[in-house]
């Protein structure tokens, strides 16, 4: 034998150590089925997995053995321990499944076992499967059921992050509430651009009654637009946007300084570019996800979130410049100056910044 056939055959064996058991496990469909019926006093649940997988898990060789429901039995409680720390579903802590059967599938070339998780109807379950982690391409279906129907079907892959599925019940709304009016208020606290444009909303003050006409108007602007995107009616690109949200900041400081003693336009204003503001906290708020099943009470309480961190900035800046004001109405008016013209520079960074370097630090 030659040492290039030599070097051959060595080639070929090192292909087949590394490959053949990868081979071996390999099968066309990497997907396991779970099925979770939620009842007043606990959710049973069904897991479907491939035979292939298990054996895997299992060390089993042939996979088909475990079609056989005599050997399955023996090598049952051992596969439940593996499995049931990776079902990944919880109702406020982890449930622990209470395993209750299995049965081999031949035709599907699967295995199918039953379970309980004791838990009286939640509010939410939260859940992140990862069966079977040596798998990348592994898939996991998850269908929820209430009431006999299928209420949410979630598709988890390795690189999935958690979901969370809202009951039909009033826990499930304060669910719902609890989530995503910290979130809402949590978004207008974060977002220097929105606040940056309130601030200039209130800069040269008014009466109680014209500021609650500004703070009005902006709402009533973003929560049509908030609504239509979220619901995807409405769904300008972000690239439009977010450059048009700092034209906004720019025009209010610009008004600031030229309206002088002209009627007072800031209510119209903060009507007008809170149309444009709401696209941009939709934008956040299809990142963050809307649970189908809880729809409108979802956008409902983002929206009272916004509007919650909104009139907490309103009551601190306007009362903090109206002290200023009472204090020395000269100083007042410098502060408006100088905070418009703040409100003007910023904006028209974000305005360069967005159109010109879009994705940048």
């Amino acid at each position: 034998m030659t040492v290039r056939l030599r070097n051959l055959c060595r080639y070929v064996l090192l292909c087949v150590a590394v490959l053949g058991p990868r081979a071996a496990f390999a099968h066309p469909a990497p997907f396991s089925y779970i099925d979770l019926q939620l009842g007043d006093t606990a959710i049973q649940g069904t897991l479907v997995i491939h035979a292939l997988d298990a054996a895997h898990e299992l060390m089993v060789e042939p996979a088909e053995r475990l079609h056989d429901a005599t050997f399955l039995a023996t090598v049952r409680t051992r596969l439940e321990a593996i499995l049931g720390p990776r079902l990944g579903v919880r109702a406020g802590g982890p449930l622990v499944p209470e395993w209750i059967g299995i049965e081999p599938v031949p035709d599907q070339q699967a295995l199918r076992l039953r379970f309980r998780l004791t838990a009286a109807r939640p509010g939410s379950l939260t859940i992140q499967p990862r069966l079977f982690p040596y798998d990348p391409l592994h898939q996991s279906f998850v269908n929820v059921y209430e009431e006999g129907e299928l209420r949410q079907q979630f598709v988890f892959s390795a690189s999935s992050a958690e979901k969370t599925y809202y009951t039909g019940t009033r826990q499930g709304a304060l669910a719902v509430m609890k989530t995503f009016i910290p979130s809402g208020i949590e978004h207008i606290l974060i977002g220097p651009d929105h606040i940056l444009f309130l601030i200039g909303l209130l800069l040269l003050g008014g009466s109680v009654t014209a500021l609650v006409r500004i703070v009005t108007a902006f709402t009533i602007g973003h929560s049509i637009t908030l609504s239509l995107a979220a619901l995807n009616l409405v769904t300008p690109s972000p690239a439009f946007i977010e450059p048009a949200i700092a034209l906004s900041i720019v025009f209010v400081g610009a008004d600031n300084l030229v309206r002088g003693g002209g009627r007072d336009l800031r209510a119209w204003i903060a009507l007008a570019f809170g149309l444009v503001h709401g696209f941009g906290f939709a934008n956040v708020l299809r990142e963050f996800g809307l649970p189908r099943e809880a729809l409108g009470w979802s956008l409902f309480s983002f929206n009272v979130g916004v509007e919650i961190g909104q009139l907490g900035i309103v009551l601190v800046v306007a009362s903090l410049l109206a002290a200023i004001r009472r204090h020395n109405a000269a100083a007042g008016y410098r502060v408006a100056i100088a905070g418009s013209l703040v409100v003007i520079a910023a904006g028209t960074y974000w305005f360069v910044e967005r159109v010109f370097f879009p994705g940048g630090a």
